[in-house]
């Protein structure tokens, strides 16, 4: 086996792997599947996370986990995939990053570690073994890259902005709402 074979491989590989575990996750959020709760328990669970409406915050994640790493492990539209399954892991990312990094402790971990490696994967491009090289990369142009991460960058950070300005605000109400309910204190 040569280098090149190897390589070949190895993305084949990751992209099964990544692409897999995404793609459960994402059939856990719109189907209820492996034990998930669906459009509706995810929805509930985004809204008491901050991203709101939570129905169409679990439908797009659902999505870009679902979709891209379908796409991922079938090595198709590559820069697109990875960059859609990123764009979802930095928003869980977002969620997880006031308790640490470790995942045991309920730390961004291991939402980083998916996005890393999508990430790479749109990067690196798929290999021989994948859909993309059998139809002449038609969907995988070097151009599509950098489009691809940066369309996602963005809309990643307009909509993890929105959740945490609308999380402050909302905590600031709360802070509000408890220091009207104290009692006077005596000689006020």
């Amino acid at each position: 086996m040569t280098c090149y074979d190897r390589r070949d491989l190895g993305l084949l590989l990751l992209r099964l792997a990544t692409g897999g575990v995404l793609a459960a996750h994402g059939a856990q959020k719109l189907f209820g599947w492996f034990g998930g709760h669906g459009i509706e328990g995810t929805g509930q669970f985004m809204e008491s996370v901050g991203y709101r409406p939570g129905r169409t915050s679990a439908t797009a994640a659902g999505l870009a986990e679902m979709g891209g790493g379908t796409l991922l492990a079938l090595g198709l539209a590559t820069p697109a995939a990875g960059s859609a399954a990123a764009g979802a892991m930095g928003g869980a990312a977002a969620v997880h990053a006031p308790n640490g990094f470790f995942n045991q402790e309920g730390g961004y971990e291991y939402a980083a570690t998916l996005g890393l490696a999508a990430t790479g994967l749109a990067v690196a491009g798929p290999g021989r073994l994948s859909l993309d090289h059998a139809l002449g990369h038609a969907v995988d142009r070097g151009w599509m890259v950098p489009l691809a991460l940066g369309a996602t960058a963005a809309v990643t950070a307009v909509v993890v902005g929105t959740r945490n300005q609308r999380l402050r605000k909302d905590e600031r109400a709360e802070q509000a709402t408890l220091f009207d309910d104290q009692e006077p204190l005596l000689g006020e």
